[in-house]
């Protein structure tokens, strides 16, 4: 019997596993949780060291929400066993909560929320510290769906050189001409929370479109140093804006890949993505 549950045991520790954590913020002034994808082999090689996906929810989610609706763990295992996909370490952080009233949302600096300064200055290095994870550019991704794809991509922007790669989903990427005007006369902030309009507010004020079409010759060149990859719907109700979020890139002579599948803003669509997201991290962290 002990020889069963010792195989067992060894089949566990060489498939991928599921890590749920917290960190104390000074920033925040107050804990987050977050979930870490260890690769199969983690433990049997102590001194091998990874290359690490950030990999961000979405609106009203946690740092759950990969691992628990997007089956994250059993994805990322088995691409990582076929090799469709390099060993890796996933991190997933948690940016708020499922009651906007009680909890902020986003991956923005807010009144009372500075969750990016947060994220670089407290989170990135702890996690990069407590994890084997190699700490450069060269095997840093970042990914996420929908008000995570928005961070996805305004962080690539703002921090060209923590990325190698940028694989937004579905990309929340700023206000459409409706909420912008909704917003201008007030119509919209008696419909929604203070937290909710302050969140569409970080958002308009991180446009990732009108960031590239302002562009520096200097900024555009640092953003061709990433590996895009935009991905969304053809339902999808963002697709619009990020069509031309693609569109702005090729005006402004920075490659990236636009791939618009069947589906739309749903957890099936997300899971599907993974296996197209991961391989594509992969290569930017394999390339010379």
């Amino acid at each position: 019997m002990a020889a069963v549950i010792g195989i067992a045991q060894m089949a566990a520790q060489r498939s991928a596993t599921v890590v749920q954590d917290s960190i104390q913020s000074k920033i925040l002034g107050t804990s987050r949780n977050y979930s870490v994808i260890l690769p199969p082999g983690y433990k049997e090689n102590p001194e091998q060291t990874y290359p690490v996906l950030y990999l961000l929810h979405g609106l009203y989610g946690t740092n759950k929400s990969w691992v628990e609706e997007g089956q994250l763990r059993d994805e990322a295992d088995r691409m990582m066993k076929d090799w469709s996909a390099v060993p890796m370490i996933i991190v997933s952080p948690d940016a708020g909560g499922k009651d906007a009233d009680k909890l902020q949302n986003g991956y923005f600096n807010l009144p009372g929320w500075r969750y990016e300064d947060f994220f670089f200055e407290e989170f990135m290095p702890e996690i990069e510290k407590k994890y084997r994870i190699k700490g450069d550019k060269n095997h840093r991704a970042i990914a996420g769906l929908s008000m995570g794809g928005g961070g996805t991509v305004v962080y690539a922007q703002k921090h060209p050189e923590k990325f190698c790669a940028a694989y937004p989903m579905s990309a929340w990427l700023c206000l459409n001409e409706t909420q912008k005007k909704q917003r201008e006369n007030g119509k919209e902030k008696s419909n929604i929370s203070e937290k909710m309009w302050l969140l569409g507010e970080s958002v308009d004020k991180n446009d990732c479109l009108e960031f590239v079409k302002n562009a520096t010759p200097e900024q555009k060149d640092e953003m061709r140093s990433i590996r895009w990859y935009i991905d969304c719907g053809d339902d999808d109700f963002l697709l619009d804006d990020n069509l031309k979020f693609y569109q702005a890139l090729r005006d402004a002579q920075i490659p990236a890949q636009l791939r618009v599948r069947d589906g739309a803003h749903k957890w099936y669509y997300w899971r599907q993505a993974l296996s197209t997201c991961l391989p594509f991290a992969s290569a930017a962290f394999t390339q010379k």
